[in-house]
């Protein structure tokens, strides 16, 4: 006896009924939400006067050339500076402070020099040489402010660094050069120096403020170093990529077989490998050493000597391994339709080729939205400011040096006039916290939208191929750019409608991480709890806006009707065949993360053995690293992302076929008068999965 289903049939809305004229997307349409088109439009207009204004307040000069503590920049022409390109920081160590990320100021005397400091020496050292030799003063003074007329109070006034160490410049500013001898780290062959204040300090104090800076140097020399080979290495990967999709066209069922049979060999030789490092590491000596033993380390060699770091390997790939391999016996039938599905995506992107290259339009668009955004956000808060900061009893602001020495100082002996913040009095500055919010959900805005665009111009693309009857020849002419042309004239409104929701979740949840990170420090667990509870809530309703919107894309550019209107009739079609929704999306995403991790991963090992120098053909050619690792993840990370680029559209496709198919299922019956779409091959594969579920609906 079947078992009855709690909800009636039409609970989710009536299934399509067979339409003869349905030939896909309609191409008779109106605008669709057109009050929120408007204000979309309205927004960016004034977020490109936000710009303005930002641009007007701000002196982007500041961006990229160094300037000193009066304001002036280093190296420029007509000035007392001309000759003098480098920054010079007093004390360094003062850039280390999180309030820097805030105030995007160093608060320490800033000065430009011409040269960096190429020995070590304090100003106390200075003053009991000069009795002997006045060079040493003549040195140390261009390291000075300028025209300081009160010997006796230089280091008080900060007239002068209390001491200097030797630097290297990078970026034009002068970085102290440790160097590392025997395990110890020195500065000019010492490890512990009398600084200008008389006190005993040590190198490895001085560096545990600068360490990371140091690493980011040499993390930088390296990226300077191997940016041609990191590009050659992405090139590569875009050319695999573009390969493996251009194969799946003809062999996509035997290829994808071959991408699951060669993970899960890879893997194998991967635990395989790990265990034998992690025996032949076990009988030595020094093998009860652990991670947490030596720290962090910027060597990432130093933890393939330790045997706990191949166990944690081990471990680690025997469990994606036994993932995969239930996943691959539990839902076999599922992974079969998901590689018909992928061979009809194949068929479908081979016939719209132009699919593969929309994701260019993407990223420009992409990249002019991270570029605005940020401009805007840097560029008000380049506006100098500096503040009294005394023992007196009152405050007062000076835009100048002249102001404060001609003024401040009688009133409030021993005061400083030093760096506070950035900003002005207007009303602008008043409110630019408030701006700058609107300057990030806007950011958000036109992010989603932009991927909002792709993602229904290659819905509407991939429709049309799905319902012309006779493939290719009834597939209409440039499916991708009359998509497109579609999705800007008509559903502008529509797509904004849908992004500026999902948009609204992602703020918040930025909000959500800003407070978690302001109350790290809360003893309130209550508190704390809420905070992780609201997390997590918005994360699992960003995912399904994301999903649901991808899915109303769909609707939107196959029968053009709002948003609201498109999203309800995907769920209810997805509700409808919920039992193949429910697991075919995930295992067909499984299936082209398994694609896109052997695309990153074969490119990854390709460009390890380069840059430890292990081919012998170019072996001269690898630029000499700090860290190989640095180009070498770098290589990775983009390689996993430009194959995610080329399978979004991909997964689009399939998405997009889902539903058809669906629809198909409902509109027709497979006889003459009202053939199915899909191809016969997925249908039997469909029909043989359906009749072995029914068993399970069966008491």
């Amino acid at each position: 006896m079947a078992r009855k289903s709690a909800i009636p049939p039409s609970y989710y809305g009536e299934p399509h009924k067979f339409d003869p004229t349905f030939r896909g997307p309609v191409h008779h349409r109106g605008c669709t939400d057109v009050l929120c088109c408007v204000i979309f439009v309205i927004v960016i207009l004034g977020y490109i006067v936000l710009g303005t204004v930002a641009w007007m307040h701000g002196d982007p000069r500041k961006v990229v050339y160094p300037t000193d503590s009066y304001g002036q920049f280093c190296g420029q022409q007509g000035t007392p500076n001309a000759n003098k390109a480098i920054l010079f920081y007093f004390n360094i160590l003062q850039c280390a402070n999180p309030t820097v990320l805030i105030n995007l100021q160093c608060p320490t005397t800033q000065l430009c020099v011409s040269k960096c400091p190429d020995r070590f020496a304090t100003y106390i050292d200075m003053q009991y040489n000069y009795r002997r030799n006045k060079s040493y003063w003549e040195y140390y003074k261009q390291f000075c402010k300028p025209g300081f007329n009160n010997p006796d109070k230089v280091l008080r006034d900060e007239d002068c660094p209390s001491m200097i160490v030797p630097s290297r410049p990078f970026l034009q500013r002068c970085f102290p050069d440790f160097i590392t001898r025997n395990g110890i780290l020195t500065v000019a062959n010492q490890t512990s120096f009398k600084d200008g204040h008389g006190k005993i300090r040590s190198v490895n104090i001085m560096a545990n403020g600068s360490e990371e800076d140091e690493v980011g140097i040499k993390i930088f020399e390296d990226y300077a170093s191997s940016w041609f080979w990191i590009l050659i290495g992405l090139v590569i990967s875009m050319l695999i990529s573009l390969i493996f999709i251009l194969l799946l066209r003809f062999t996509a069922g035997f290829l994808f077989w071959m991408v699951i049979f060669g993970v899960i060999a890879a893997l194998g030789y991967g635990i395989w490998h790990c265990y034998w490092e992690y025996s032949s590491l076990k009988g030595k000596p020094d093998s009860d050493i652990t991670i947490s033993d030596i720290g962090f380390q910027t060597d990432f060699r130093v933890y393939l000597q330790l045997s706990q770091t191949w166990l944690i390997f081990m471990i680690s790939l025997a469990v994606i391994e036994a993932i995969i391999i239930l996943v691959l016996i539990f839902l076999r039938n599922r992974v079969r339709i998901a590689i018909a599905l992928l061979k009809e995506g194949s068929k479908a992107i081979g016939c719209i080729m132009s699919t593969l290259f929309y994701p260019i339009i993407t990223f420009l668009l992409l990249a002019i939205c991270i570029a605005y955004w940020a401009v805007t956000a840097v560029y008000p808060n380049f506006y100098d400011k500096k503040k009294l900061k005394g023992n007196c009893d009152f405050s007062l602001s000076y835009n100048s040096d002249l102001d404060f020495h001609s003024n401040v100082t009688k009133l409030c002996p021993g005061s400083q006039c030093t760096f506070a913040f950035y900003g002005g009095e207007s009303l602008y500055h008043r409110y630019i916290f408030v701006l700058q919010l609107c300057n990030l959900l806007v950011f958000l805005w036109l992010v989603n939208f932009t991927i909002a665009l792709g993602q229904c111009t290659l819905a509407g693309a991939f429709a049309s191929y799905y319902w012309a009857l006779r493939k290719p020849a009834d597939i209409p002419p440039c499916p991708l750019a009359s998509s497109f042309g579609r999705a800007l004239r008509y559903h502008t409104g529509s797509l904004a409608f849908g992004a500026l929701i999902l948009s609204i979740v992602q703020f918040i949840r930025i909000i959500l991480e800003y407070l978690d990170h302001k109350l790290k420090g809360a003893h309130n667990a209550f508190t704390r709890f809420l905070l992780c509870c609201l997390k997590c809530c918005f994360w699992c309703l960003e995912h399904f806006i994301k999903f649901m919107n991808r899915n109303a894309y769909i609707m939107i550019s196959i029968y053009g009707k709002n948003f609201c209107a498109s999203a309800r009739d995907a769920f209810f079609l997805l509700m409808r065949n919920v039992m193949r929704v429910a697991v075919l999306d995930k295992v067909t995403d499984f299936l082209l993360f398994l694609g896109k991790l052997l695309i990153s991963g074969s490119v990854g090992v390709l460009a390890f053995f380069f840059f430890t120098r292990q081919i012998p053909v170019i072996q001269e050619e690898v630029p000499s690293l700090n860290y190989y690792w640095v180009p070498l993840l770098t290589v990775i990370f983009g390689s996993y992302m430009i194959a995610h680029g080329f399978f979004n559209v991909y997964a689009m496709c399939v998405d997009t076929l889902f539903l058809c198919f669906c629809e198909d299922l409902e509109r027709n019956d497979g006889s003459p008068s009202k053939p199915y779409n899909m191809p016969p091959g997925l249908h039997r594969i469909l029909d043989k999965t359906d009749q072995a579920g029914k068993k399970y609906s069966v008491s």
